[in-house]
């Protein structure tokens, strides 16, 4: 017994490693994300008796789909996320799994994740998906090496999320579900952009044209971040405003957005006409705003669901 379980100790572990790489290829952060932000939707569009069932296909759909494009995003991006730092250690470029075997897995769970939808929500749930899936691999992640648009593109695909969730209860895309939309649009760009400009170097090197690398003294960046967080506090009282959610989520919504402008502001102050270089103070607001941006979101979703009307 003894010989045999030192046998099959090495095994267990080799299997737990390789799942947990095949984990490591959905890009489980932003994975997750999608799922928590389609759940959301999922819940606000919600009248009546809450479909537990239907709530889990969703979850299931979401997450395999999402997960299927960042598998694919990484098999893509291999060569190129070798080059840098915050990449190097991923699956594909450590040489963990093979490439073949991460398309495999991309592929099936994408396809799988969208017949569930089609099957088990709806159509209109499995389209959206399946549009999420294409502006993902097909537009953003190329687009990304040729325009620093690419990030207006890339916002379509991680807006759609939340849009989901509420078509999956309505079979529809009404008011409400652009209106969600429109908030998940709008803070991607202080969120990424922030990342982006933490990161730019490790961009430059691998190539990618995004807007950061563009731009030395980070004028541009912190302007597009002002832009959209100053939008972003509107937009997020719209819920309110639309019957969706009572007066306890207008005033969050409300004091989250304006704290959430002071960062992008701070950011802001410090860009422009100068090397960050010569300036750090750029660096180190733009990492208060991702960290910001992070707290921002799942807060004020949170806020919506409980103050749903």
């Amino acid at each position: 017994m003894n010989v045999e379980a030192k046998v099959l100790d090495p095994i267990i572990v080799r299997s737990r490693l390789r799942l947990l790489d095949y984990v490591d290829l959905m890009k489980p952060e932003l994975t997750g994300l999608s799922v928590f932000t389609a759940l959301c939707g999922f819940y606000l569009a919600t009248v009546g008796m809450f479909d537990f069932l239907l709530f889990l296909h969703t979850a299931i759909g979401t997450a395999l789909v999402g997960g299927g494009a960042g598998a694919l995003n990484q098999y893509t991006e291999r060569e190129y996320d070798a080059l840098m730092k915050r990449t190097e250690r991923r699956t594909l470029p450590s040489g963990r799994l093979f490439p073949t075997e991460a398309l495999i897995f991309g592929v099936s769970i994408s396809v799988i994740g969208v017949v569930e939808l089609s099957l088990f929500v709806n159509l209109l749930t499995g389209f959206l998906a399946v549009l999420t899936f294409t502006t993902y691999l097909f537009l953003y992640t190329p687009l990304k090496r040729i325009t620093p648009y690419a990030t207006l593109v890339g916002g379509i695909p991680g807006a759609l999320p939340p849009m989901m969730g509420w078509t999956a209860v309505r079979n529809e895309t009404t008011i409400e579900a652009w209106i969600l939309f429109a908030v998940l649009f709008c803070w991607q760009m202080p969120h990424f952009l922030s990342l982006a400009w933490m990161y730019r170097n490790d961009y430059r090197k691998a190539g990618f044209k995004t807007l950061t690398v563009l731009d030395p003294d980070g004028g541009r960046t912190s302007r597009h971040i002002l832009t959209f967080s100053i939008a972003l506090v509107p937009v997020s009282l719209v819920p309110a405003l639309a019957g969706m959610t009572g007066p306890i989520s207008f005033a969050g919504a409300f004091v989250l957005g304006a704290a959430f402008l002071v960062f992008g502001i701070a950011m802001w102050r410090c860009a422009g006409g100068r090397s960050a270089d010569v300036h750090p103070g750029i660096n180190v607001r733009s990492r208060r705003l991702f960290y910001a941006s992070l707290v921002y979101l799942p807060v004020l979703l949170l806020l919506l669901v409980f103050d749903k009307v």
